[in-house]
């Protein structure tokens, strides 16, 4: 599995880098931008991520403007909706607004901070990258 752990916090980063990395690759972004950027080189190179863990709250880009990006980039590559990255939204924000745009935006999963292993895992398993 190849996962995209995108946060502008470093203890979070390592967190989830720590929690993921049994399970194979997992990529860093300090930022939304970077995170589009990794994203779209990794299309570009045939080399997909399998999961992508997203903050909302980030400086310059949030969360939400950066799934929005990811889901346009993998539909401009021919990825049809629900067949691209499983993104899991991992965010201090516990509010309905940001949970179900969260939703809204395509996202396929939304964990509240602080990231619990066996949440984690329940996702992973529901997902279906877990085999």
């Amino acid at each position: 599995m190849k996962t995209l752990i995108v946060d502008d916090d470093f203890s979070s980063r390592l967190l989830l880098q720590s929690m993921l990395e049994q399970y194979g690759d997992s990529h860093i972004a300090a930022n939304g931008k970077e995170a589009v950027e990794a994203v779209r080189m990794a299309m570009e190179q045939d080399s997909q991520y399998d999961l992508i863990c997203l903050d909302i709250m980030m400086p310059d880009m949030d969360g939400h403007a950066v799934l929005e990006k990811i889901r346009e980039i993998e539909e401009q590559n021919g990825i049809l909706l629900g067949h691209g990255a499983k993104v899991v939204m991992t965010t201090a924000l516990g509010d309905s607004e940001n949970f179900f745009g969260a939703f809204r935006e395509q996202c396929d999963w939304y964990l509240v901070k602080p990231i619990e292993q066996t949440k984690m895992q329940e996702f992973l398993q529901y997902s279906g990258l877990l085999h």
